[in-house]
């Protein structure tokens, strides 16, 4: 499992250090006047950002179910060991609906005595993983639930939250204040 770095590799940019554009961009997705460290260490890349926001917002807002993304994007997280990611979607995780013993659930993985199609969720997050794919079989049991689009936004939301998280654990982006990171309990 990746360790958090003790230290941001890129730090967040400061308030006096940013054009009226970047701030513009860091307003439209403040959180209830939170800003985030992922959004004020990635509008250094201001341009990169700006044409990358789109694209998780509507993967945020697409055709798989809420709870559903979230389960998948928590497992992406695990897997990939960004604990700036899971944090962030344990959050959004709860708000859709899923519990604490869920969230912890999601550790442990497909096995955890989930129901079928979510089992299913969580394995398709750890195929994509391991292998860049989805078996056989594991497609044909999404594919009784899914439709052609949601089939088509699974790989690419997990494909993103890949990207997400290798570049939360590159640039070692820091806790937002006041969430935690990964359980330390992952029992079912």
């Amino acid at each position: 499992m990746v360790t958090t770095a003790a230290a941001p590799r890129i730090p967040p940019l400061p308030a006096e250090e940013r054009s009226p554009a970047a701030q513009a961009l860091l307003e439209s997705v403040t959180v209830a006047g939170a800003e985030a460290n992922i959004f004020t260490t990635l509008v250094r890349a201001e341009g990169l950002t700006r044409k990358w926001l789109p694209l998780g917002g509507k993967l945020l807002n697409g055709k798989i179910p809420a709870r559903d993304r979230e389960l998948l994007i928590l497992r992406t997280g695990w897997n990939c060991g960004s604990e700036y990611e899971w944090a962030q979607h344990v959050v959004i995780g709860r708000a859709v609906g899923l519990t604490d013993h869920e969230i912890r659930r999601v550790a442990t993985g497909p096995d955890a005595g989930w129901g079928p199609f979510e089992a299913t969720l969580l394995r398709a997050a750890d195929e994509l993983h391991r292998n860049w794919t989805i078996t056989d079989a594991t497609w044909s049991t999404l594919a009784e639930a899914y439709d052609t689009q949601q089939l088509i936004e699974l790989p690419m939301l997990v494909g993103h939250y890949h990207m997400v998280a290798m570049t939360l654990n590159a640039l070692g982006v820091q806790l937002d204040p006041g969430l935690a990171g990964f359980p330390s309990d992952t029992g079912p």
